[in-house]
Formats: C-alpha cells, structure tokens, sequence
C-alpha cells in the first residue's frame, strides 16, 4: 500500500519567540529529529511543509529524500492557520498514493508502534487517529478519497473539525503510553529535554 507521510513544520514560532524547527535536540535539531525518525518508517514520500523561517531550516535541517513545500500565511496570517500547510501538502501528494499519514514536525517521539498500527487501521478506514492512554494525539491517517475535504480546511483546528464532522467513520488505533510531546512554548521544549536521556538530548 503506497502511502505518503505529510510533516506539518511551516508555522511561525510566534508563542516560543524563536524558530522550534531548528532548536537543539537529540544531537540534530526538533525538525531534523522528526524528519529523521520518520526516514525510518517506511513511507514512500515525505512531504514537509516550511514556512516563515524556511531559510532558516534549509540551512540547518537535513531535508534529502522529502518534498520541500514552503507555505505562505501557514501560521494564522488570514485566518488560515495549519490549514493552508495541510492543503499545499495534499497537492504535493504523488498520484497513486492510498492515503496519508500526518505527523507534527514538533513531536520528535512518534514512535513507530504508533505509525504501524495506524498504517493498519487505514486498510479498513477513510480515517483513523491514534488512541493513547491520556487522549486521542497524532498522527493522524486519511485515506486518498478524504484529500479532497483537506484540501478545502479552514483556520487551525481544520483537521480536528474534519475528524468530529461525521463525513468519514473514525478509527481509533490504540498506542500505549501517553500523547507524544509537542513543542508551542519554551515549557513544552524544556519538559521535552526533560523526558529525554541527556545522553541523548
């Protein structure tokens, strides 16, 4: 089953103060961990998506193997929040795919468990999201015919009204362990760190 994973990393950093993509983590940087770790996955594209500080990261993230999408107004500019980064993203889809997994360029510990049993959720559903201990978290899977409605999302909570609209059944793929930290706030960089081995961080 060929599917495409799309890496929402376009926004602005305006809560942190300073570009999250590119902070220090695990040796790499945020965006370099997560992009790395998702190498390992298995998909047959990668997308990311940059957007105000896509200098920035190009010059200090590892980007080979993905497709490069840079994002204007993908941080709230218009009103279109993350929207308009999962929308260039689901036009940068090769042709063929059966669906798409979306993962968060902020949330370095997805682990793989969480992305296969999501992967075999979407061979039965037109979407899924993963179920942890504490909550429903990303990633999420959405199957080709949906691409057309991501197309269409509006303003920063696009993607979660599309889960809770009824268009589609919903999946639950049940992952052990707590939602994987994101990073909005110097807090949530300082808590990552702080859950991480220093060895490694």
């Amino acid at each position: 089953m060929t599917v495409t994973a799309i890496v929402l990393a376009a926004g602005a950093s305006r809560r942190l103060g300073r570009p999250k993509q590119v902070l220090p983590y695990r040796g790499s940087t945020l965006l370099g961990t997560t992009l790395a770790r998702v190498a390992t996955f298995g998909f047959d594209q990668v997308v990311v998506t940059l957007g105000a500080s896509a200098d920035v990261v190009r010059d200090r993230v590892d980007l080979t193997g993905c497709d490069v999408v840079v994002v204007d107004g993908a941080d709230g500019i218009a009103g279109t929040g993350c929207s308009s980064s999962v929308a260039a993203a689901v036009d940068a889809v090769r042709p063929g795919t059966r669906g798409v997994v979306l993962l968060l360029g902020d949330q370095p510990e997805v682990s793989g468990d969480a992305v296969r049993s999501l992967r075999a959720a979407g061979r039965a559903t037109p979407v899924a999201v993963c179920r942890y201990d504490d909550g429903r978290g990303h990633p999420f899977w959405f199957a080709a015919r949906t691409l057309g409605h991501l197309r269409k999302l509006h303003g920063d909570k696009g993607v979660w009204r599309l889960l809770e609209s009824g268009l589609y059944p919903v999946a639950e793929a049940r992952v052990e362990g707590p939602v994987p930290l994101d990073v909005d706030t110097w807090d949530d960089y300082l808590d990552l760190l702080a859950a991480t081995p220093q060895a490694d961080a």
